[in-house]
């Protein structure tokens, strides 16, 4: 290469004694070409990683780098902000080869069978996102770092799909089983100091197995049916009792209300009779004559009553008919008109002898 090299420059210099001076000029434009190739471009979402004889030296920052040229120094750009995506279960147009027709997603059994905590089958799919998060480890580390996620992915789904119970798995449990997946799988990786960081897990199906899903579906019916015949008798259960216990604490107080009244009622009439007691020792006549009257008092307030003057003569008998009360006419204009009449004063009756009819 030097001597093809000696001669195009020699074709370019005059003839005679410069040769020397050609062989220097032809060098020093050699060097200055291969020290120039050392300049190299690291794009913003890269990362330079130069080698010095194939063992790791140091990183580059995105921008115009120079490294030793070749054969000393090489570098590699790994894009490491780019979130890549691995699919374990199944096999969609993300995972076919550039160039390559696309296909449907299709799914992959043997992957995508697990067994559950409860030994039962079922078939997920999920897709694991991923990023270079050391780029010397990502290189040196591990050979195939995107088979190493989809292996250590897939070992771990089956291991916490082993412990959850398939009702789980199917429903609510679903991010509860990303977030552990994740967590383990990322474990793994920073065991193999593999320098990926896993961004996201995600499950694209969890199904029974296409052989008995129809047979599922209907336990999951009947499961359904008789989880709304609970609901139905609990929510029965909650509207009846609180209504029996308020009917039990109703009936509770108004027995205790009567209780009270009557013990309130009885201690009256038992002070009333103590007051009459004491003002029938220091007066007997005036508390006597006053029990009469307000006797007297309270059955004229209940009974009609008829006055007959027996020295009257001539006196029509009068019978009582129906309930026992005179016929009211009904009064005239005039009489409306005319003011009340005063009430009759109805002369004190004697007062029995001390001591009789008692």
């Amino acid at each position: 290469m030097i001597r093809n090299a000696q001669a195009a420059v020699r074709r370019f210099l005059p003839s005679g004694g410069g040769g020397g001076k050609g062989i220097a000029l032809g060098a020093v434009l050699l060097a200055g070409i291969w020290g120039a190739s050392g300049f190299y471009r690291v794009q913003p979402d890269e990362l330079g990683v130069v080698m010095r004889f194939g063992a790791f030296e140091r990183t580059a920052p995105p921008g115009l780098n120079y490294r030793i040229p070749w054969p000393v120094e090489s570098v590699t750009t790994p894009r490491v902000t780019r979130i890549n995506r691995v699919d374990v279960g199944f096999r969609g147009a993300a995972d076919t080869a550039p160039g390559a027709r696309v296909v449907a997603s299709r799914d992959v059994l043997p992957e995508s069978l697990m067994l559950t905590g409860d030994e039962n089958i079922i078939d997920i799919d999920f897709a694991v996102f991923w990023r270079i998060r050391d780029a010397s480890d990502f290189l040196f580390n591990t050979r195939n770092p995107e088979d190493t996620v989809k292996s250590a992915a897939e070992s771990v789904m089956r291991e916490v799909i082993g412990r959850t119970p398939i009702q789980q798995a199917l429903t609510e449990a679903r991010a509860q089983i990303e977030q552990d997946v994740r967590r383990g799988l990322q474990g793994i990786m920073d065991q193999y100091h593999a320098g990926v960081e896993i961004t996201q897990v995600q499950m694209q199906k969890s199904d029974p197995p296409a052989a008995v899903v129809e047979s599922f579906r209907d336990v999951q019916r009947a499961n359904a049916d008789r989880e709304r015949t609970r609901n139905e008798a609990e929510s029965f259960r909650n509207d009846i009792i609180p209504r029996a216990r308020g009917d039990a604490e109703r009936m509770v107080q108004e027995a205790q209300g009567f209780r009270d009244a009557q013990i309130a009622r009885s201690r009256g009439e038992a002070g009333r009779f103590t007051a009459v007691l004491s003002a029938y020792s220091q007066a007997q006549d005036i508390t006597v004559r006053r029990i009469y009257l307000e006797t007297m008092e309270e059955i004229f307030k209940r009974n009609g009553m008829t006055l007959v003057d027996d020295r009257l003569r001539g006196l029509v008998p009068f019978l009582p008919l129906g309930d026992g009360q005179r016929p009211t006419a009904t009064p005239t204009p005039a009489q409306r008109a005319q003011p009340a009449a005063p009430a009759m004063a109805v002369p004190p009756m004697a007062v029995p002898p001390r001591g009789a009819g008692r």
